[in-house]
């Protein structure tokens, strides 16, 4: 197994992907090319003999450059349960913690409860939000209207 920094030219590899890795779920418009051709430089893509694994998008702030944030994560349904998430989450943590950021953010939807699951075991912490369901503190309308979060930090 190989990680290497993305390239303009995996942009259709991956986007094509999506939506089958998701279970049939519209992913595709979650990661515009300019995500890959504007923070290459902090985005990765785990790779063994020509097949993709995983690949995780993300990048310093450009507004605090010692917060980073993890954009997207997409691990291939036939490697699920064998830690590929977790390498590529370790390798952003450890390219950005170079960079001098201290903190990693990152969101998912509240529905999505093996994502929930797998940030708190990588050590990440809920943020507060304006109402909680089953314990998980939701921030309402974070992405638009009707399009609830749940927003993780972990401290590097």
């Amino acid at each position: 197994m190989t990680i290497r920094n993305l390239e303009d030219q995996d942009f259709l590899r991956i986007s094509t992907n999506l939506n089958h890795w998701w279970g049939g779920r519209d992913m595709v418009d979650m990661l515009p090319r300019l995500f890959i051709e504007h923070f290459k430089n902090t985005s990765f893509i785990m790779e063994e003999n020509g097949e993709t694994l995983g690949f995780v998008i993300g990048f310093v702030s450009p507004v605090n450059s010692s917060n980073a944030y993890i954009h997207f994560v997409g691990v291939n349904p036939n490697v699920r349960k064998q830690r590929i998430g977790r390498t590529l989450y370790e390798h952003f943590f450890h390219e950005v913690k170079d960079k001098g950021c201290k903190i990693v953010n990152c969101v998912t939807s509240p529905v999505n409860q093996p994502s929930i699951e797998f940030h708190l075991k990588l050590g990440f912490k809920m943020k507060d939000g304006d109402f909680e369901v089953k314990g998980i503190p939701i921030q309402q309308n974070y992405d638009g209207i009707g399009i609830d979060r749940v927003l993780f930090e972990k401290s590097l």
